[in-house]
């Protein structure tokens, strides 16, 4: 069995990560909140991404790391810094020097969010950050590419949609934007176990009708999503409050409206 590390293994996307991947691979779970007791094949770690020193020890014999561990949101820049930034080279480097031969980043859409919803986008647009926290996940995708050409490391970045934790979309922005567990589930393996890949940018979504982001990759990797945002749309619209008109522009939504103080006609 591959041996898969996963940071973050205590977070929303982490615990769904790890019940779907039980019996397929030999899981090392590392977070530094608790976490539920092994099960077979499972080893439980604690670890802190900001002291190096110890992620180091936990790289032993991992085939790949799946990178989930950070600041999940927008919140303060020190946080942000400290978090996914330092962080994020502290496990990327941490696994070069133990020989880890796949890194599977857990990247953003709010990396792009404020490219303009009406046209589709796909990996080869130019990062656009929407958010302290889009930075930090278009910096990871910047280190994972470093990681790939400088040291062979075999590397995918995930610009993950709308993960949500009862796994129901909400929200009118989510008929785009969704990912439903099962198809995180399989876009993650997909991602560990396709054949030799150099560096790959792919759309955590999923087979939404009203989709803007074109995901040839993920498909090249044998990715095929079995859900749609569309089977709930009746609801979201009948219920959910409207998008704020300059939100709706783009692909970020919220993340581009928070403290924002811009004129959405200048962006292109």
């Amino acid at each position: 069995m591959k041996r898969v590390l996963i940071t973050g293994a205590a977070g929303v996307i982490g615990r769904v990560l790890r019940a779907g991947f039980a019996g397929q691979y030999a899981l090392r779970l590392a977070d530094i909140a608790p976490q539920a007791p092994a099960g077979e094949h499972e080893e439980i770690v604690t670890a802190d991404i900001t002291r190096p020193e110890r992620l180091r020890e936990i790289m032993e014999g991992v085939d790949t790391v799946v990178h989930l561990a950070g600041i999940p949101d927008e919140d303060t820049w020190q946080k942000i810094r400290d978090m996914n930034i330092d962080g994020c080279y502290n496990v990327f480097e941490a696994a070069r020097q133990a020989g880890v031969k796949r890194m599977v980043f857990a990247s953003s859409n709010h990396a792009v969010g404020f490219h303009r919803r009406d046209r589709m986008i796909d990996d080869t647009v130019m990062v656009r950050p929407d958010s302290r926290y889009g930075v930090s996940k278009a910096f990871g995708e910047a280190l994972g590419r470093l990681y790939a050409d400088k040291y062979g490391m075999s590397v995918a970045c995930l610009r993950i949609g709308s993960f949500r934790a009862d796994d129901q979309p909400t929200a009118p922005r989510h008929l785009y934007s969704w990912i439903s567990h099962r198809d995180m589930v399989q876009l993650t393996r997909r991602c560990i176990d396709a054949p030799d890949y150099h560096f790959v940018i792919v759309y955590g979504v999923s087979d939404n009708a009203r989709n803007r982001w074109s995901n040839a990759n993920a498909r090249a990797l044998g990715y095929r999503p079995e859900d749609d945002a569309q089977t709930h749309a009746p609801e979201i619209l009948a219920s959910a409050e409207a998008e704020d008109a300059t939100e709706a522009l783009f692909h970020g939504g919220f993340g581009c409206l928070r403290e924002f103080d811009g004129d959405p006609h200048r962006i292109d």
